[in-house]
């Protein structure tokens, strides 16, 4: 599954907007818009980061890999 096809999901399953996931994960409105939009994709951090958002949120983050 693509980045960005990850983020609508992640998105979805909490019914949360772009700019709440942003505000959770510390990243600009911007940036979290171009990744959903397959503009570009965050650095491993990043990633890590969010796989770790989702941990706590009780949701996949690699769902469907």
């Amino acid at each position: 599954m693509e980045f960005k096809n990850k983020l609508v999901r992640i998105r979805a399953t909490l019914n949360i907007s772009q700019e709440h996931l942003a505000r959770e994960l510390g990243v600009a409105f911007v940036t979290l818009n171009r990744w959903e939009n397959g503009h570009s994709v965050p650095g491993r951090k990043t990633q890590m980061r969010i796989d770790d958002f989702c941990k706590v949120k009780k949701i996949s983050f690699d769902e469907g890999k």
